[in-house]
């Protein structure tokens, strides 16, 4: 692993993954900081869990993979997050989330935010914002990262957890864009776009809003990387899937590496592809990593 000198901040839900096969930590959030770590930047979460035996759990697993609580309120009125995970046939993930649990009231202490002042890069997600208060309290700390640092808006719709609103709202804030081939005509409808070709619609999504990046996701289809002057294509390997939690997260978390270190976008589209890939073939979104990967 090479060390990045990069520091990330992934903002959110803190939760457990209620897998068929037993509980594992989850939430894209945290998926994503892990992945940021495995990749070598210096990558914490900003969330809220409860002062209950799976908030001191999942502390206990942060810590124990690199990740700092630090920035992690403790919240005595409301449970720790979880979401009931089911996977279909296809072994696709479907998510049931808890409702008013501890992340749905986050706020960041002085010590966060003044490293927040300090970041290269945030993540946030829809389902940070599905509630008034934690939705202002996002915004309060998108608007105090620096200028230079890059705000990442990877979309992660789960139905009923977002609102037309909070995502033009989110749009508007980010300089970095992630969706799938779903996400693409959902939000087409959202903006009375006609559905076309999801490549199409994501270079109007480009052009819209002027992001400094787009990442879109097409599952076994592969991915697309688009900035103002490029696109570049990637095809997935065949792999055995295990399951697909925490793939998007990894994706996503690899190719902000990429663009941070300023690589070419078919080298970033390539090593996140993989990188994903590899994670479908382990169980739950943060896997102990056996493949090393440095890209």
């Amino acid at each position: 692993m090479t060390i990045k000198p990069y520091r990330i901040f992934a903002i959110g839900e803190t939760l457990w993954d209620m897998l068929p096969n037993g509980k594992k930590v989850g939430g894209a959030p945290g998926n994503f900081a892990y992945h940021c770590r495995q990749l070598g930047a210096n990558a914490d979460v900003v969330s809220a869990v409860g002062e209950d035996e799976l908030g001191r759990e999942l502390l206990a697993f942060y810590r124990s993979v690199g990740l700092s609580t630090q920035s992690i309120v403790i919240d005595s009125q409301h449970p720790t997050g979880a979401v009931d995970v089911v996977l279909t046939e296809e072994k696709k993930a479907i998510y049931t989330f808890r409702s008013n649990v501890a992340w749905d009231h986050l706020h960041a202490n002085e010590e966060t935010l003044s490293a927040l002042y300090r970041t290269d890069a945030i993540c946030y997600g829809t389902l940070a914002g599905r509630g008034k208060e934690s939705f202002e309290e996002l915004k309060k700390m998108i608007a105090a990262v620096p200028k230079t640092a890059l705000k990442v808006f990877d979309l992660n719709l789960r139905k009923p957890h977002y609102t037309k609103e909070t995502v033009m709202e989110f749009l508007a804030l980010s300089d970095v864009f992630k969706l799938n081939d779903e996400e693409v005509l959902i939000i087409c409808d959202m903006l009375g776009w006609r559905h076309a070709d999801v490549r199409e619609q994501a270079k109007r999504l480009m052009d819209e809003y002027n992001f400094q990046l787009l990442m879109l996701t097409l599952g076994e289809q592969g991915s697309v990387l688009i900035t103002a002057n490029e696109i570049s294509e990637c095809h997935s390997v065949p792999v055995n899937v295990i399951d697909t939690v925490g793939a998007g997260d990894a994706f996503a978390a690899a190719t902000l590496i990429g663009f941070l270190d300023g690589k070419t976008l078919d080298k970033i589209n390539q090593n996140a592809s993989d990188y994903a890939a590899y994670i479908c073939t382990q169980p739950g979104g943060m896997p102990q990593i056996q493949t090393p990967f440095s890209f």
